[in-house]
């Protein structure tokens, strides 16, 4: 695996509720971001698991996460907001899942960043596309985690340095990238290689690719 990867793969787990089985993962994840480059972050708050409780860390991920719009996991609030307009945006991600033999099976909505960032670890090359559709919302997202001072910042801050491109270092910034778009080029992609294996993704392989 790139260093992208494993990012990606690692963050997507930290981005989930918290649960005795992410406990039990964290020597596992401590050993994949050991030395990657770009990861100081998740590595931070590796050491903040480490030494939060569980029903501690659960509250917090659910004041942090599940009660404020500003801090949405989902990749088409940020864009769509609660209009018809974000069942087609679902509609399309959930398709593109599908394309690359993947059916999405979780009781969330296909945008859950968490999905997202699988299938970018299993398919680097369109979850990067993916992720670049939304660059504005996840900026975005950072910087509001950033401001509440919360310790899942670093794992923004990780996932958003897997992208092409500086992060905008301000709101405004995020902004006016959501007005012009996020650049399309794609630097720096290396295929899949041998390396650490983790137990995710948990997306299933679809049985058949539907026409």
């Amino acid at each position: 695996m790139n260093p992208d990867t494993v990012v990606r793969l690692v963050a997507a787990r930290c981005l989930t509720y918290p649960d005795e089985s992410l406990y039990a993962e964290l020597p596992l994840m401590r050993g994949a971001v050991a030395d990657v480059p770009g990861a100081e972050g998740i590595r931070d708050f590796l050491g903040h698991l480490e030494r939060t409780p569980l029903l501690d860390l659960a509250a917090h991920y659910t004041d942090t996460f599940d009660t404020r719009n500003r801090h949405c996991l989902h990749l088409t609030w940020w864009t769509d907001g609660d209009t018809r307009r974000r069942g087609l945006s679902l509609v399309g991600i959930k398709r593109t899942y599908r394309e690359y033999g993947l059916e999405f099976d979780s009781d969330e909505l296909p945008d859950f960043l968490p999905a997202a960032l699988e299938f970018a670890a299993l398919h680097e090359e369109p979850g990067t596309v993916l992720l670049q559709e939304h660059r504005a919302g996840l900026e975005l997202l950072r910087l509001a985690l950033a401001a509440a001072g919360t310790p899942y910042t670093g794992v923004l801050e990780a996932v958003c340095g897997t992208l092409p491109g500086p992060s905008p270092a301000t709101r405004e910034e995020a902004k006016e990238l959501a007005r012009s778009g996020p650049p399309r080029e794609l630097v720096g992609l290396e295929p899949f290689g041998p390396g650490v294996e983790l137990p995710w993704p948990t997306t299933h392989r679809a049985e058949r690719t539907p026409v």
